[in-house]
This record gives structure tokens, C-alpha cells and sequence, in this order.
């Protein structure tokens, strides 16, 4: 019987089970038997992807080792999905957010820029948009732990295999696995000379050439080498300048090296380094406003609103988007008889460096916003001893170590327009002269500096006043962890398993605000200017002339002598100061309070128990039954943006104190920690002829750690409890030997249990509109032997997601239904239609595979040119204007493979 061996990074080897790795079905599964060193594991890929290996029988298993051991893929209880090299292939799959495609449960989304790139599972992910915000999902390559969705964006390298771990899993992994694991395996050195070069040409000109080298060095030694390049042209225009926006341009390369120099021991070396230097990402205007009109009258322009998919944008600032990831890791697996001892020790280094036109128009409103320049340098090691008794009882126990600097600094600089921009919102004439009228802003100007007492003249919304945002965190975290099985009876196994784990974090901040508008206490000016009305009127009716103004003693006179004339004088003084309170929206960048400081540490210490306890019982050969609990958790995550704020408490403190900036808002520092708990049932069966699997669950997410944009900033806070019913099934047939057909589907009812303090108002009770309730793949294959060994092998998958508004929800906008649940967050707007979304994604290939190792390929991906609105937010400075991201138009091209 043929065995595949598919699971965690660093722990594996397959080949395929007829057909289901060709079409990448997504599988259910779950293990705790025989530890996994990188030798049982690993195979000779180099045939993969031939029809052999496609046309081995019915008898076959896939060997799963998510959980760090090996065990059938029937017989194992962990919901997990892979994709294999071949799929990866034959699909055209470069990177994480194409997997997606044909992995139902896992969404991707990606932003502003590429380090806003954010990985869901089963509905459950986390904004990328803050670098101190940590993943819910966390990546792992090769057994490393990756910290930010930034670090593992390029395309995916000389892969093995790619799985999705659904649900928490926090028990066997030692750093923010509280909704899922995506763990990406590269394929270890071979003794066996080999490898493979790629070349693949497409629309928008793209080109993409990828190659790989293995072999022995000497009897002891293998290495590899495998490197990859891809460009392409934009589909967005910048009809301001003419670039290209959401272009290609990224390499990598990855060297490894294998030492064997027994049977019992065994060591692997990892380098890698990946570039990537785009232009990304476009902002098209969804519905303009007043606002929008103002950035038209300093001569600035916006795409037509009513064609969002003719793919215009006008920025007047290139969004440069640069990213620089490099490591090393060495892993080392050595046999003590029936045990096996493995440590994986590594260390990263990720840079990033975002510009972007943060009001995504072509008017001079600000310099560009330097969104993202960042540097993570991450510590990790693990360390794990696991056994392989015959009897009854085995463990796994393991600990692991985290060590992370975080250093990350923006800033947003106010341009030439932005004057005569508030010049217009603030009530000017709105046409431009030369030199520009600043009518009204010189009025303020002068109004303010006779209340102030000090000189204002010339001094708001003037070129190169800005905010610059500057802070680093440090980041030391260690756990514990361990799981026994034991089989009860023949067939009933228990696994208990636990994690415990330490996390601390200390941040420092030292930034500025230089806007001089944003730092006046407006309260303060208004009551001034309230109190100076009320002395003239009085002085007025007291007879004293010139205008002088009343005194004190003379307003507490007429007060006293008048209470009713006075309290009219008091009304209609406040009402007539009331407009300077309304010009607070033009205080876009106010003082920012650093911290630590005496009121607030800015530091965290955080402890957790994960756990978990299954059951498995294999009902026959052929059909297997679990069920499990179990819980997850992340750390307490700082929030590293110009939006961190004190929290009431602190707040209070800090104004008592006298120590607090002017214009001090609370409540979005830190979020606290997450946990997750998870109840799941599964059936799994497989017969050879066709196979299924089946999961019900019901997760929860208790402090779901959210980041929210409102149009000027972001909002980060915590979703008291958050959760999703689900099912998940997948399976396939091969009604003969040439076909095989296969289904993955995903439903998910996710609500809010509680989320009384949202960025839109009490959401509890409410379900979350914004995650499609029915997601599904379903593929196809045709592998038709041609005669001499040749292969015609055909290939598709229809990629769908139900209907659902599009996130991230604009304020002012929630409809719910009789029951209370929100029916829509952005009901719309623009030309009566709502901004919904719903993914119809065809992807196709043909490929004639010739027995001398030569491949030719015609592909093309979302062929029916399915376009939507992927996110929406508040424009920019814009009141009632709205901006979105679309997602990429059809892709089409050919490939030309040759494997030795």
C-alpha cells in the first residue's frame, strides 16, 4: 500500500492519492501517532507531478503530520486543508492570497499596502493594517514561526506542500495560532541529483521564471537551490502621471543544505531572502460628496465613480511599496531509540518602507504618508522530544521561545492644497486665485490669536506641518507544551493536551505632532469666546460706552439683579460660538500622548493555559469518528499608530495629573488578549473509489482584537465575544480512472455575542454581515494518457462566496432587521445599488506533460472576469465620501516546465 505524507513545516513527505492532491482538495484532518523527523517525511518530488504518480491505485493514504506526528489522513482529528505542489502548479498559484482560491475556508485581503495584508480562517483573521497588531492566524515555514502577515507575502517558494490548520491550535504551537496555522513545507535536499526550471508568460505582460537544483554534495551532504522572479504590469492606471498601479515585481531565493551523517541524526540548514518593489494599492472613489468637490476646486481629481472597474485611479504621490525578508534556520532530529529529540532554532529580519497618497486623489492635499517603514528582527526557538512506543500511551512534550524587536515609524505631511483645501471646507469661496484666497482660514486665523493671545497669522494647515509617529516594542514570549494519546480500547483513542504560555511586551513611543490647528483646545477657545459676548452685551446694557466690556463684579451684578435676561445673554452668546466646536474634524493630526510615562508603563505581562481533549474512534477500515475541545489564545497586542490613545481610566488620571495633551482622546492603546475555544465533531471516510469528509464546529473568540479605519484614523478595540456554527465537508469521486471530481464547502453563521463599545455602536446579538455564510470550491480533472508516457491532463476550479456587504462598514450607516441582526453596515449609496460582494473565480489550465520531463501549460485564472469591491472605508479628510480596493481582473497565459 502507497503512502503520501503530508503536514507540518520541516516534518514531511507524499507523493499523491489518486487524484485529490491533483485538484487540491481541501481534507479534513487530525494526528497523534508516530513522531515526524524531516527524513521520514521528506520524499523525491522531483516526481510529483507525473502521471505516475497521479495513476497509483485505490490502496493509497496520505500520511498527515499537522499535529508534529505521523498518522493517515483518515485516522487523524485536526481540520486542516492542503494543497499540494502540484496544484500549486497546474493552478498558477504564486502566492498565500491565490491559495485562497481553492481552499474554502481561508480568506485573504490586502489594503492599503502589502503589510495590510490579512489572513482569515472560518471567518476569524486580523487587520494587518498595525504592525503591533499580531496575527490570529500565524504562518509558519518550514517549522518558523512567521510574526506578521508582511513576512510571507512573496511567492511561495520550492514548496512541498501547503496546509491550513483550521481552528486554534495553540496547544502545539508556541506563538498566536487562536483562529488557525497556514504552515507552508519546502522540499528538503535530495541525494538524488535533480530539479526543475520554469518559464511562464502571461497578459499584462507578465513573466515568471522559477528554477530548482538538488543534489549530494558528498556521501553525508545534500544541498538545493531554488530561486524565482516575477514581474508584471499593473491593471490600475494612474491617469494623474500614467504609472501602473498593482503591478509585479518580487524575487526570492532560498538555499538549503542537508547533513546525514547517521541513521539517527540528521540536520537541515535553511537560508532565504525575498524582495518585492511594487506600486500597490490602488483606491478607486465610490461615491464623491460635498468634500469631493472641494478637492476638485484645488484642481485635484477622482475617478468616475459610476465605473469603478474601468480601473482609474488619480494620485498625485507614487504608492511605493517596498518589503525585504531574510532568515536563516537550522533544524536538527536526533533518534534516542524509541524517542526523537527536534530543535529548530532561527532567525528573521523583515523590512518594509509604504508610501502612499493617504487622501488618494490627485490633489496636493499631503507629501504622501509614509504608512509603513518598519524593521522586525524575531528570535525563535523550539525544542520538542517526542515518542514511538508500541504500547498503548505516547507523548509529545515541547517548549519554545520568542524574542522580537519591533521598530516602526510613519508620518503624514500636510501638502500645497491643503490650505486652500480647509479654506473651502471651512466656508471660503471655493475658487482658486492666484495667489490663493484663504479667506476664511485668515479670518479664523485672526479671530483665534485675539482669543489666544497669541500670534496665529499664517499658521494653520500651512506645507510641511505633519504628525511623525516613531515607536518601538520588544516583544519576549515562552510556553510549554505537550499531548498524550492513549488508546483506550482497540480503535478509541484520548488525546489530552495542554500549552501554557508567557507573553511580555514593552513599548516606548516618541512622536509629534507639528499641526498647529489640531493642538488648540477648541473647548477652551469657545468658552472664551463665549465669555467675551457675554461681557459686551452686558456691558452694552449697563450703559458703558466705546464697547467696553462689563467686568466681572459688573456681569455677577446684572445677573444677580436680572437671572432671566442673563440666562438669555448666556444662550445666545453659546449658540453663537457653537460653530467653533464644529471645526474639531479639521483637527485631522492632534497631539499625541507618549507613553510610558508617569500614568501609563506600556507594558504588558500575560499568562494562558491552552488545552485540548479528543476522542477518536475508527468505526471500520474505512471510516473514522472524532470529537474535540479545545481552546486557544494570543497575547495582548500594542497599538503601534498615531491612533494609540490612553484608556479612560489613564486618561482621567493623566488630565488630573496635569500631564495630558491638549485635545487628549481615550481608549485605543492596547487590546487585550484573545481567547479562543473550539468544539468540533468529524466523520472522514475514504473508499478508495471516493472519499469525504465532514466537520461540524462551533468556535467562539472571546476579546477578538479588531482595527478599525473611520476616515482619519484607525480604531482598535476588542470584540467582548465573537463566533461562528460551521460546517465544512469535503470529498471526492473518480467515477474512472481519468476523472476525478471534487467538492470543498464552507458554511459559517458568525454573530456577535457581545460588542457593546464598536466603532459603529452596540453590535451585540447582531450577526457579522461581512463574512459569507456559504463559501465553495468545486474542481475538476481529466488526465488522459496520450500514448509513449505523454499525459494531456486538464484541469478546473469554480471558486464561489455567497453574497455579502463589503467591510469594513461606515459609520452612520447600520441597518438591522425586525430580530435586530444588521442587515447591511454600508446600504448604498452610489447610484442606489449597495457595495455587496459576491466571488464567482473560474480558474483553468491544460497541460501536456511528455514522459521526458517537459511540460506545456495554457492557463488562466478568474477567466470570468469576476470584478468586485473587496473594501470600503470613509475617504480620507472627505466627510460622506467613500474609496474602496477592487479586486484583480482576469489573468491568462502559458508555462513551459522541464523537471530532471
Amino acid at each position: 500500500m502507497m503512502k503520501t505524507v503530508i503536514g507540518m513545516a520541516g516534518h514531511a513527505r507524499f507523493t499523491l492519492l489518486a487524484g485529490v492532491a491533483a485538484i487540491a482538495l481541501p481534507t479534513a484532518a487530525q494526528a497523534q501517532s508516530t513522531p515526524v523527523t524531516d527524513a521520514q517525511a521528506q520524499v523525491d518530488t522531483d516526481g510529483d507531478n507525473t502521471p505516475d504518480s497521479q495513476d497509483s491505485g485505490l490502496g493509497n493514504q496520505i500520511i498527515v503530520t499537522a499535529t508534529k506526528r505521523e498518522q493517515t489522513l483518515q485516522e487523524v482529528p485536526v481540520a486542516v486543508s492542503v494543497t499540494t505542489a502540484e496544484t500549486i502548479e497546474r493552478a498558477q498559484i504564486r502566492d498565500v492570497t491565490d491559495l485562497a482560491s481553492v481552499v474554502p475556508s481561508l480568506k485573504v485581503s490586502q489594503n492599503q499596502s502589502q503589510f495590510a495584508t490579512r489572513y482569515s480562517i472560518r471567518g476569524f483573521g486580523t487587520d494587518g493594517n498595525n504592525l503591533g497588531l499580531e496575527p490570529s492566524v500565524a504562518m509558519f515555514v518550514d517549522g518558523v514561526y512567521r510574526s506578521r502577515a508582511v513576512a510571507q507575502i512573496s511567492d511561495l517558494p520550492d514548496i512541498q506542500r501547503v496546509e491550513v490548520l483550521r481552528g486554534p491550535q495553540s496547544t502545539l504551537f508556541g506563538k498566536n495560532a487562536s483562529a488557525g496555522v497556514i504552515s507552508i513545507v519546502t522540499r528538503s535536499p535530495s541525494f538524488d541529483f535533480g530539479g526543475s526550471v520554469e518559464a511562464t508568460y502571461g497578459n499584462y505582460d507578465a513573466m515568471v521564471v522559477k528554477g530548482y537544483l538538488t543534489g549530494p554534495i558528498t556521501d553525508t551532504i545534500a544541498a538545493s537551490i531554488a530561486a524565482g522572479y516575477n514581474r508584471r504590469d499593473g491593471y490600475l492606471t494612474n491617469a494623474f502621471n500614467g504609472d501602473d498601479v498593482n503591478d509585479r515585481n518580487r524575487y526570492f531565493v532560498r538555499g538549503q543544505m542537508l547533513f546525514e551523517p547517521s541513521d539517527v541524526f540528521r540536520f537541515r540548514l535553511i537560508g532565504d531572502y525575498d524582495s518585492i518593489d511594487e506600486k500597490c494599492c490602488g483606491v478607486v472613489n465610490l461615491r464623491p460628496s460635498a468634500a469631493t468637490g472641494a478637492v476638485a476646486a484645488v484642481g485635484g481629481m477622482v475617478n468616475d465613480f459610476r465605473t469603478p472597474f474601468d480601473d482609474v485611479i488619480y494620485s498625485d504621490v507614487v504608492p511605493d511599496s517596498k518589503v525585504r525578508n531574510w532568515g536563516v534556520s537550522g533544524q536538527a532530529d536526533y533518534e534516542l531509540g524509541a524517542l526523537t529529540l527536534t530543535s529548530i532554532t532561527a532567525y528573521r529580519q523583515t523590512k518594509l518602507d509604504a508610501d502612499q497618497d493617504v487622501d488618494f486623489t490627485s490633489a496636493r492635499l499631503a507629501t504622501g504618508a509614509n504608512v509603513g517603514q518598519a524593521k522586525l528582527k524575531t528570535f525563535t526557538q523550539e525544542l520538542r522530544l517526542a515518542s514511538d512506543f508500541d504500547g498503548p500511551l505516547n507523548f509529545l512534550l515541547g517548549g519554545y521561545y520568542f524574542n522580537e524587536k519591533v521598530r516602526t515609524a510613519d508620518q503624514i505631511i500636510y501638502g500645497e492644497d491643503f490650505r486652500e483645501y480647509a479654506n473651502i471646507l471651512i466656508g471660503g469661496p471655493g475658487v482658486i486665485t492666484n495667489p490663493p484666497n484663504d479667506a476664511a482660514v485668515d479670518a479664523l486665523e485672526a479671530q483665534f490669536s485675539a482669543l489666544t493671545g497669541r500670534n496665529l497669522i499664517n499658521q494653520f494647515f500651512q506645507p510641511g506641518q505633519g504628525f511623525f509617529n516613531r515607536m518601538t516594542q520588544k516583544n519576549e514570549a515562552y510556553s510549554i507544551f505537550g499531548n498524550v494519546d492513549f488508546e483506550v480500547t482497540p480503535g478509541l483513542v484520548l488525546t489530552l493536551g495542554a500549552n501554557y504560555t508567557h507573553d511580555a511586551k514593552d513599548v516606548v513611543t516618541n512622536s509629534e505632532s507639528t499641526d498647529v490647528f489640531s493642538a488648540l483646545d477648541l473647548n477652551a477657545i469657545r468658552t472664551t469666546a463665549t465669555n467675551f459676548g457675554i461681557a459686551q452685551t452686558v456691558g452694552r446694557l449697563i450703559g458703558l460706552q466705546g464697547g467696553a466690556l462689563a467686568s466681572p463684579a459688573q456681569i455677577a451684578g446684572f445677573a444677580g439683579a436680572q437671572p432671566a435676561a442673563f440666562a438669555q445673554i448666556q444662550a445666545g452668546a453659546a449658540a453663537q460660538t457653537a460653530p467653533i466646536l464644529g471645526l474639531r474634524p479639521l483637527q485631522f493630526l492632534p497631539p499625541f500622548q507618549n507613553c510610558p510615562n508617569a500614568v501609563e508603563d506600556c507594558s504588558t505581562r500575560d499568562s494562558d493555559l491552552s488545552y485540548t481533549a479528543r476522542l477518536a474512534y475508527e468505526i471500520s477500515p474505512t471510516l473514522n469518528v472524532y470529537a474535540s475541545y479545545s481552546t486557544g489564545y494570543k497575547g495582548a497586542s500594542f497599538n503601534l499608530s498615531r491612533d494609540s490613545r490612553p484608556t479612560a481610566a489613564d486618561a482621567l488620571a493623566l488630565r488630573a495629573a496635569g500631564l495630558a495633551v491638549t485635545n487628549l482622546a481615550s481608549g485605543s492603546r492596547f487590546a487585550e488578549p484573545e481567547d479562543s475555544t473550539v468544539y468540533e465533531l468529524g466523520i472522514k471516510g475514504n473508499w478508495g473509489l471516493a472519499a469525504a469528509n465532514l466537520t461540524f464546529f462551533q468556535q467562539s473568540i472571546k476579546n477578538f482584537q479588531t482595527n478599525t479605519f473611520t476616515g482619519t484614523g484607525f480604531i482598535f478595540a476588542n470584540a467582548d465575544k465573537q463566533s461562528t456554527f460551521g460546517v465544512e465537508f469535503d470529498g471526492y469521486v473518480r467515477p474512472v480512472d481519468q476523472l476525478t471530481l471534487s467538492l470543498a464547502m464552507t458554511y459559517l453563521d458568525p454573530k456577535y455575542d457581545s460588542f457593546v463599545n464598536s466603532p459603529f455602536g452596540d453590535l451585540s446579538g447582531a450577526s457579522d454581515p461581512t463574512i459569507a455564510k456559504l463559501s465553495a470550491v468545486v474542481g475538476a480533472q481529466w488526465d488522459q494518457e496520450i500514448g509513449d508516457g505523454d499525459h494531456l491532463i486538464a484541469r478546473t476550479d469554480f471558486s464561489y462566496a455567497s453574497p455579502v456587504p463589503v467591510s469594513q462598514g461606515l459609520p452612520g450607516f447600520i441597518q438591522r432587521d425586525a430580530a435586530g441582526n444588521i442587515v447591511s453596515f454600508a446600504p448604498a449609496i452610489a447610484v442606489g445599488r449597495q457595495f455587496r460582494r459576491e466571488v464567482n473565480d473560474l480558474n483553468a489550465s491544460l497541460t501536456y506533460v511528455m514522459d521526458m520531463g517537459l511540460e506545456l501549460s495554457v492557463w488562466g485564472r478568474n477567466l470570468l472576469d469576476d470584478r468586485n469591491i473587496t473594501a470600503i472605508f470613509d475617504s480620507v479628510a472627505q466627510a460622506g465620501s467613500i474609496s474602496g480596493y477592487t479586486n484583480q481582473p482576469r489573468t491568462y497565459g502559458v508555462s513551459a516546465r522541464f523537471k530532471f
